[in-house]
């Protein structure tokens, strides 16, 4: 005999779904007072992509479609409306088999000012469908409050609207504390998969950590330090630090370390002296049975030290090299869904690694 769906036996499983959009007053938050951040060509392209429309250099197709998912995007605003509702339209449904819907295609919804920023909700929706309105947040109390809201880590997003009481007061969120931005190139690991929900991607975490706008530029399987993604990222205006992270998307060790000292040279070229903080993969389940693949790592990680050593010795005092090995801290064994994609507890612990040497390098 079939059970009930737990959807029916948990209410707090069920999906909210709203029919009664009238009652709200709908605000696109690419206007102000809101404050959008993690898309740096924002201002000019007015799309939520996170590379620009149009490069005028010719960078990977993977990595033009996946510029369009949203990973790292953040609406930052204050209000003392009683309900906050949202409505999204994204490019497609979700269709990952190793990531929830939530992660994939989700917001999520965090309350207070820096440094005391609470999880509240994440969006619960029909993962079939690519259209969804959904309230996340219903009180009594109209004292003003800050939200953030992160968009989703694996999927584009054509559409949001924020849906506030019609009389609601908005207001911009307090300003960071710094205009510059803390720039991340990476890999699908970068991007937040495996992350639950979007809040839980290590950036999103670290976000909440540093009153500084992030960048969340890890493209799934497709980052692999090509030139023109170099001379790209370095047209961001006003970086606090680049970290580089791209090391796993690499298909050869050989390639990484072709690419590797070319992407440094190209940025140093327009930022001769923005911090530059190399990260080096922690090891993947694969090394327990396969020896190529940890001494693949262990010839990267090497490769890595001698070249920040090398700068270092030639008067680039702003490299920095900080060993992945255990990234995962003391859940190596249990931090990933598949061997290699963090799980929220991996991801929690990759933020707690690289934390104390983002601070440094930012205070100094």
């Amino acid at each position: 005999m079939k059970g009930e769906q737990p959807s029916k036996l948990d209410g707090n499983m069920t999906i909210d779904e709203m029919n009664q959009e009238e009652q709200y007053k709908w605000y696109d938050p690419r206007s102000k007072p809101f404050t959008l951040s993690g898309f740096p060509w924002m201002e000019e392209d007015q799309i939520y992509r996170r590379l620009k429309k149009n490069p005028g250099i010719e960078i990977p197709e993977a990595v033009n479609q996946l510029a369009n998912c949203t990973a790292g995007g953040q609406i930052r605003f204050q209000t003392n409306s009683t309900t906050l509702s949202i409505k999204v339209k994204l490019a497609d449904a979700a269709n990952m088999y190793n990531m929830p819907p939530t992660g994939q295609c989700g917001f999520d919804c965090y309350i207070g000012d820096f440094p005391n920023h609470e999880f509240y909700r994440v969006t619960q929706f029909d993962h079939t469908e690519k259209m969804y309105t959904v309230t996340l947040l219903e009180r009594e109390n109209t004292d003003p409050i800050t939200i953030t809201l992160h968009f989703p880590l694996y999927q584009g997003v054509e559409e949001v609207y924020i849906g506030l009481d019609d009389n609601a007061q908005i207001t911009s969120a307090a300003p960071y504390e710094s205009s510059k931005k803390i720039i991340f190139y990476g890999t699908s690991i970068t991007q937040g998969g495996c992350a639950s929900r979007p809040g839980l991607a290590y950036t999103n975490i670290l976000s909440r950590r540093f009153n500084q706008e992030f960048i969340n530029l890890g493209f799934s399987g497709n980052g692999k330090g090509e030139a023109n993604m170099a001379k790209l990222i370095s047209e961001i205006f006003d970086p606090a630090c680049l970290v580089l992270d791209y090391e796993p998307n690499c298909v050869s060790t050989a390639l990484y370390k072709e690419t590797l000292p070319r992407f440094i040279k190209l940025y140093r070229q327009v930022h001769p002296i923005v911090p530059i903080l190399l990260v080096s993969k922690f090891p993947y389940a694969a090394e327990l049975i396969d020896e190529q693949v940890y001494n693949d790592r262990i010839d990267r990680l090497e490769f890595q030290r001698e070249l920040v050593d090398k700068r270092k010795r030639k008067g680039d005092w702003a490299i920095f090299f900080h060993e992945g090995t255990n990234l995962l801290g003391d859940v190596s064994n249990e931090g990933t869904v598949d061997g290699v994609h963090p799980n929220d507890l991996g991801f929690m612990r990759i933020a707690d690694s690289l934390t104390p040497i983002l601070k440094q390098i930012l205070t100094n």
